[in-house]
């Protein structure tokens, strides 16, 4: 679990997100759940090329869902990483 696309999932770009980013610099990825922050830290600085100050983690867990006939399942745990850069960078995702 030691290389980048690992550890990292996706980005999360929502409007929470995206406020975030805006007016705190700060961006949202979805992690592997058993990464920690100096894992994170790491594979965020070796793929974007860019200065990290804080990471913050959250776990989350699957919600139960059930179809019409189906029995009942569940959606993944996961976990999510807010990610705070350097002043001055910036991550483009267009």
């Amino acid at each position: 679990m030691n290389e980048p696309f690992d550890i990292i999932h996706t980005v999360r770009l929502t409007e929470k997100a995206t406020l975030l980013s805006e007016k705190e610099n700060k961006y949202v990825f979805q992690v592997s759940p058993r990464a920690n922050k100096i894992q994170i830290k790491a594979a965020l600085e070796a793929l974007l090329k860019k200065k990290i100050v804080a990471v913050n983690t959250a776990n989350y867990a699957g919600k139960n869902k059930r179809a019409r006939r189906a029995d009942a399942g569940r959606q993944a745990h996961w976990k999510k990483a807010i990610v705070t850069l350097a002043e001055g960078e910036k991550i483009d995702f267009a």
